[in-house]
């Protein structure tokens, strides 16, 4: 069977709470905090139960790791996420910009004589 037969991603939330704290290590209740200040916004069913994807485990595993490797409170760390989600929505967009420059000029080329 194809691993991604249920056509899945990393963005697909999966995991229920009790799951998603064993795989991060941390207390259910610190997944709800997390979820409350913002830090981590899984999905939700339809009767409002969490629903953690696979990224959203690394982003807790990160979250942690700030927090108790390097002495960041939560505050900060949630600055330093909005930070690094602006610093790639930035970095798509310029690669976009990019590739627009690259057809802009390659059609200059192709429409001027020589």
């Amino acid at each position: 069977m194809d691993a991604n037969y249920f056509n899945l991603s990393d963005d697909t939330p999966v995991y229920v709470i009790s799951v998603a704290a064993q795989l991060s290590g941390l207390h259910p209740q610190t997944l709800r905090q997390y979820d409350r200040l913002g830090l981590v916004s899984p999905g939700r069913t339809a009767g409002r139960g969490r629903l953690y994807s696979t990224r959203d485990i690394v982003l807790l595993r990160e979250v942690q790791r700030l927090s108790q490797e390097e002495g960041i409170n939560l505050a900060g760390i949630k600055r330093i996420l909005e930070l690094e989600s602006e610093n790639l929505r930035l970095h798509d967009e310029l690669m976009k910009v990019r590739a627009e420059i690259t057809t802009i000029r390659a059609l200059i080329r192709y429409e001027l004589p020589p």
